[in-house]
C-alpha cells in the first residue's frame, strides 16, 4: 500500500480543512517544501498535494510553488484542486507533477476527460470520487464539495474504467479531516466491484490501525501526521513497497 502524507495549500500555507469547509481551516506551518522535505526524510515516494487556492479560483492556482515543492523534497507528487481543462493539466505535467487529480470536471465534461485518460496516458489521470450519501447511495460531489451531483458512485467509476481509468482517489467527505476512521465499508465495497482499479483511501484516517484495516492500494493521511497521531516512518513499514 502506497502512503500519501497530504498537504493542503491555501496563500502558501500548509493547512487542513474540516469536511472541505474553508471556515474550518487549521495551519501547519508557512514552509510547505520543507514539510514535503521532512516526508521525503521519513521514507516517502509520493506526496498528495492539494491546491485549495487554485480549486476556488484557477487564475490564483499556485504552480510556481508546486514546481518548487516537488524539485525541492525529490517526491513524486499528484495534485489537484480546481482542474477545469487540459491547458490545467498540461501546466501541472509541466511543473513537475507525476499524477493530475481531476473532480468535477469528470462529471461534467466526461468526454474531456477521457480523451485526457487517452492522451496523457492512465498513470497519469487520477480521478476524484469525492462522495456523499444523501439517501441510500453514494453520489458523486461538485464544486469543491459544495453539492452533489446525481451521478453514483458505481455509474462513475464504470463509465470511466471502460475508458482506461486506472487511479482513483475515494474521499468519504463526512470522514475528512475528522480522524474519526475512514469508512472502510465503502473502499471494500469499491474494491470488489472494481478490481483493476488502483484505489487510494482518503477521510478520516486517525492510527496507524486503521491502514491495517484498508483494502485499498493506496491512503491519503494528513491531519493524522500533523498532529502525531501517525508516525510516517512506522506507516511507510507497514505499507511495503512504495513504488
Amino acid at each position: 500500500m502506497i502512503i500519501y502524507p497530504a498537504i493542503d495549500l491555501i496563500a502558501g500555507e500548509v493547512v487542513r480543512l474540516h469536511k472541505g469547509d474553508f471556515a474550518q481551516k487549521t495551519s501547519y506551518g508557512t514552509d510547505p517544501v520543507a514539510v514535503a522535505g521532512s516526508y521525503a526524510d521519513a521514507g516517502a515516494s509520493w506526496l498528495h498535494l492539494v491546491d485549495l487556492d487554485g480549486a476556488k479560483d484557477p487564475a490564483c492556482r499556485q504552480t510556481g510553488l508546486i514546481a518548487s515543492i516537488i524539485t525541492g523534497s525529490g517526491l513524486k507528487v499528484q495534485t489537484g484542486g480546481g482542474i477545469r481543462s487540459r491547458a490545467d493539466v498540461e501546466s501541472l505535467v509541466s511543473a513537475g507533477a507525476s499524477r493530475v487529480v481531476i473532480g468535477s470536471l469528470a462529471v461534467r465534461e466526461p468526454e474531456l476527460v477521457t480523451a485526457m485518460i487517452q492522451d496523457f496516458g492512465p498513470d497519469t489521470i487520477c480521478l476524484a470520487a469525492d462522495v456523499v450519501r444523501p439517501h441510500d447511495e453514494f453520489l458523486i460531489a461538485v464544486s469543491g464539495w459544495q453539492e452533489a451531483s446525481d451521478m453514483t458512485l458505481t455509474a462513475f467509476l464504470s463509465r470511466f474504467e471502460a475508458a482506461g481509468l486506472r487511479h482513483v482517489l475515494c474521499t468519504d467527505i463526512d470522514r475528512d479531516g475528522t480522524m474519526q476512521g475512514p469508512n472502510t465499508d465503502l473502499y471494500h465495497t469499491v474494491k470488489a466491484s472494481f478490481p483493476n482499479i488502483r484505489l487510494q483511501a482518503s477521510g478520516g484516517v486517525k492510527g496507524i490501525e486503521d491502514l491495517a484495516a484498508l483494502p485499498t492500494d493506496g491512503v491519503i493521511i494528513g491531519r493524522a501526521i500533523y498532529e502525531g497521531a501517525i508516525d510516517l516512518r512506522a506507516a511507510i513499514a507497514l505499507g511495503g513497497d512504495q513504488c
